[in-house]
């Protein structure tokens, strides 16, 4: 149900070397919701994402899934429990085409699973590029084909790394209105870490804002505004 919490997040520390990347950090992310996490660069919000995803091993915390303690689990087992994540820099496979790099996405699935039809749905210029490698899509549509792959296999928690970066106007807003649109159906959460302040302010329900690798404000994405966020951003 709408407003369910799927992910909590508690004392999460991260080291790198000698470096504490993340200190302590806690939230919760809900169903229906996009929890928007903002900072300027190498403040560890793409550390939080890899750990959340099982990429680097949490160092101390915990992180729990519908309920389900995950924090020592596999980013395949995290996929196949359900999560779905979106790297920066897209990172997808220049030498597949279209089809076979949705069909990675479907890698926790029985060998005859289809393509869900809607992922063509919500990205029409897929359809039309199905046959061409991923590499030779524009910035725009290789984006497009991330989010794809990663919705490709139904996840409860979708978590994406600056979507927006290095992407032309036009497809920053169809995939803002994408985002929105899966919030809004109430059985998925959406985390979203993101430097581009307004398509932030635009679909956060919640704002968690990271400085040293710490929460240092969070609150409703209604509030950003009055609450200094943009201000804080641009320091």
């Amino acid at each position: 149900m709408a407003g369910d919490v799927i992910l909590k997040v508690d004392g999460l520390n991260q080291y790198y070397g000698g470096s504490h990347i993340l200190r302590n950090l806690g939230f919760e992310a809900k169903l229906g919701e996009v929890t928007v996490i903002l900072g300027r660069n190498g403040v560890g919000k793409t550390t939080l994402l890899k750990s959340l995803m099982g990429v680097v091993p949490v160092k101390a915390g915990t992180v729990t899934l519908e309920g389900a303690d995950i924090t020592r689990a596999t980013s395949y087992e995290r996929v196949r429990r359900g999560i779905g994540y979106v790297p920066q820099g897209r990172e997808i496979f220049g030498r597949l085409t279209v089809e076979e790099n949705l069909r990675m996405g479907l890698a926790t699935k029985s060998g005859g699973t289809a393509i869900p039809a809607e992922l063509f749905e919500l990205f029409p210029v897929l359809k039309q590029m199905i046959g061409r490698r991923g590499g030779d899509l524009s910035g725009g549509q290789q984006q497009q084909l991330a989010i794809a792959r990663a919705l490709a296999a139904g996840p409860k928690l979708l978590m994406l790394d600056e979507p927006t970066e290095g992407i032309q106007p036009s497809i920053i807003k169809d995939i803002g209105r994408v985002i929105r649109m899966l919030a809004d159906r109430g059985t998925m959460a959406i985390v979203l870490v993101e430097q581009y302040y307004d398509f932030a302010a635009e679909l956060a329900d919640q704002y968690l804002v990271m400085e040293r690798g710490e929460i240092v404000q969070r609150g409703r994405g209604a509030d950003m505004e009055a609450e200094g966020v943009r201000q804080k951003m641009s320091i």
